[in-house]
């Protein structure tokens, strides 16, 4: 074989070990995360820094703990902080990360049959309530629903006993659209909303309540529990976004002007 030859089979060697060699990961997260277009912006400047590839499954906050329960995923970036505590304190992971936030809305109709607008997400609820006002809910266990859900324990009221209340079993995105299709009211995350299109005759009605803030945290699965998972990759890239370089990454990310989600990991 000539020197020629022998350099051109070494670069297609190269070549090739640094394809095998590109490490993947498997982030679950939540359709917030995914549908605001915030991994799009994140995750290329996530791989210029380290070289790894992420792969986002993108479900409901519940469906996302479960699959890193069973091993499915190397890392976990969801909004449900009383399971994501229980997670680690199962064992699944050796810590949890706050990373960044935003609130909760509550979105209805622009004449707001039922009186809800004001900064009481617990007395909107109710109001809603009283007039059997149609209301969607996503209804798939993610940390909208479940933050939904507290909202209507603390305004002592079942699901069962509001007259207008339809479950959808789907992401925030859909359960939006049949909400604005039906003239109806709904718990979205800010971030989502402001990316939402067809918004119909919807508008916010309830913010600012303290209770409506929307913590979202980042774990690595832990390979005790399961040995196979990419454990110092999905470390690296929990390391990367509570950095100082992966929280600007998150604050330079805005939909028309406007910032979606505020990083906190520092606090």
């Amino acid at each position: 074989m000539n020197r020629l030859l022998r350099g051109v089979v070494c670069t297609i060697a190269l070549a090739a070990a640094g394809t095998v060699s590109a490490e993947t990961i498997t982030m679950a997260s939540t359709t917030s995360t995914e549908q605001t277009g915030l991994f799009a912006h994140l995750l290329p400047e996530f791989k210029r820094a380290t070289g790894i590839d992420v792969k986002v499954v993108a479900v409901g906050t519940g469906q996302a703990i479960d699959m890193a329960r069973r091993g499915d995923a190397d890392v976990l970036f969801v909004h449900d902080q009383p399971a994501e505590e229980k997670f680690v304190a199962d064992g699944f992971a050796p810590t949890r990360h706050a990373v960044m936030y935003n609130d909760f809305v509550l979105v209805g109709p622009k004449d707001d049959p039922a009186g809800a607008k004001g900064r009481d997400v617990v007395e909107g609820l109710k109001k809603v309530a009283a007039v059997n006002a149609p209301f969607v809910s996503r209804g798939d266990k993610s940390g909208t629903h479940a933050a939904e859900l507290r909202y209507w324990k603390k305004a002592g009221l079942a699901t069962a006993q509001v007259g207008g209340y339809k479950e959808c079993g789907c992401g925030m995105g859909p359960a939006l659209n049949i909400a604005s299709s039906a003239n109806a009211y709904a718990l979205t995350d800010r971030g989502t909303w402001l990316s939402f299109k067809n918004r119909g005759d919807l508008a916010v009605l309830i913010e600012g309540d303290k209770r409506l803030f929307n913590q979202y945290g980042v774990m690595a699965v832990s390979a005790k529990k399961h040995p196979h998972v990419k454990q110092a990759a999905a470390k690296k890239f929990v390391d990367w976004i509570v950095s100082a370089q992966g929280q600007q990454a998150i604050a330079s990310y805005k939909v028309a002007g406007e910032q979606l989600f505020f990083p906190n990991a520092a606090n």
